[in-house]
């Protein structure tokens, strides 16, 4: 089958591949035949070595297609379901899960360690135990979570990673106030996302920044009441806030540099919520007297910071009711042997989300 591969960490290009072998079928796994997948930022932040992962290995992790076969012991799908892969599912029986803490479950994360791929000359991993960038994946039982028949696969895609992590960041986490001053930085498909939760939850000024002009222009038209380049936050936030700063600002770029922007545009007694993945040795910084002295809550956000199967019931509701646009986040489609396009499209800024149809 095809897939597109990554050699090494640090090449910024993929290679289709049709000599691709998904592997690992057996008891409480199943067999998807992947119909669309996103291109997320965190495909890119893997491939480059921001975030951790075995090479050689397939990117995607934001996917959605129908069931070919179930291993033994698996009763919630069959063959010819409708699916999204959840790239972090919850096994019910950790310390995390018995909490409610499902987002924070590690089950998911010792699969990134197993190939799932392999090749005439070695083993294949896939990205967060996924891959989704392929033709077939197999995957465990719990990745796999059935789909309404009336939402596109495009649609369940997005909503398996990108519009989860932004909508619960607004919800969930932050759980913003009605009539609060937002601050959203970063403002692709995760950013866009946390700005339509910032609007479901009665904010009254969102502010979207970045440094992209069609991006701020998306922005506008998802709920931001105005949008700003970075170097004219300093100047929204006088105006907006009378200089005290946003009730709350998400950081949805995944740096130290920005994060530490973020806290500075929050105001006294605000919240931070961080969304972006970064890097290892990235590390953010307050000195102890603001800590204490400010009182700025900072909550990171993991996969929307709640049960992602709520979640994804939540976005899948509010979506046909029409109260969040999740068509318009995808901005350009390409079939998986251009998927390189879909890369320059993201670093470049053009595109919110890029749908790889397979």
């Amino acid at each position: 089958m095809r897939a597109a591969v990554l050699h090494e960490i640090g090449q910024d290009k993929l290679e289709v591949l049709d000599d691709v072998e998904a592997v690992g079928f057996g008891p409480g796994k199943v067999r998807i035949r992947i119909r669309a997948t996103g291109l997320c930022h965190s495909d890119v932040s893997a491939m480059n070595g921001v975030l951790p992962q075995p090479a050689p290995f397939v990117p995607g992790h934001e996917g959605a297609g129908e069931i070919l076969d179930v291993g033994d012991g698996v009763t919630h799908v069959k063959p010819g379901d409708r699916v999204l892969v959840c790239w972090l599912p919850a096994c019910g029986a950790c310390p995390s899960c018995k909490r409610g803490q499902t987002q924070l479950c590690l089950s998911g994360f010792m699969n990134a360690g197993t190939p799932n791929f392999k090749r005439p000359g070695g083993d294949v991993f896939g990205f967060a135990g996924t891959g989704t960038f392929a033709e077939e994946v197999v995957v465990d039982a719990g990745c796999a979570v059935p789909i309404p028949d009336d939402v596109p696969f495009d649609i369940a895609a997005l909503i398996g990673c990108g519009v989860t992590t932004g909508l619960g960041a607004a919800i969930n986490t932050a759980d913003v106030a009605a009539g609060a001053s937002v601050a959203v930085i970063g403002c692709g498909g995760v950013g866009i996302s946390a700005i339509q939760g910032a609007r479901l939850k009665g904010a009254a000024q969102i502010i979207a920044v970045d440094p992209v002009e069609s991006r701020r222009e998306a922005a506008l038209r998802f709920g931001a009441t105005e949008a700003v380049a970075p170097d004219a936050l300093a100047d929204a936030k006088q105006r907006v806030t009378a200089g005290e700063g946003f009730d709350y600002v998400f950081e949805v770029v995944g740096k130290s540099a920005t994060a530490r922007t973020a806290y500075e545009t929050t105001r006294r007694g605000g919240t931070l919520c961080v969304v972006g993945a970064g890097a290892l040795d990235d590390f953010f910084q307050v000195n102890m007297f603001e800590l204490f002295f400010d009182e700025k809550k900072i909550l990171p956000s993991m996969y929307g910071g709640g049960d992602v199967l709520t979640s994804y019931q939540r976005a899948i509701a509010l979506w046909r009711a029409g109260r969040i646009d999740l068509e318009s986040l995808i901005t350009h489609r390409v079939q998986l042997a251009d998927i390189n396009e879909a890369l320059d499209q993201m670093r470049t800024g053009a595109a919110l989300r890029t749908c790889i149809e397979l």
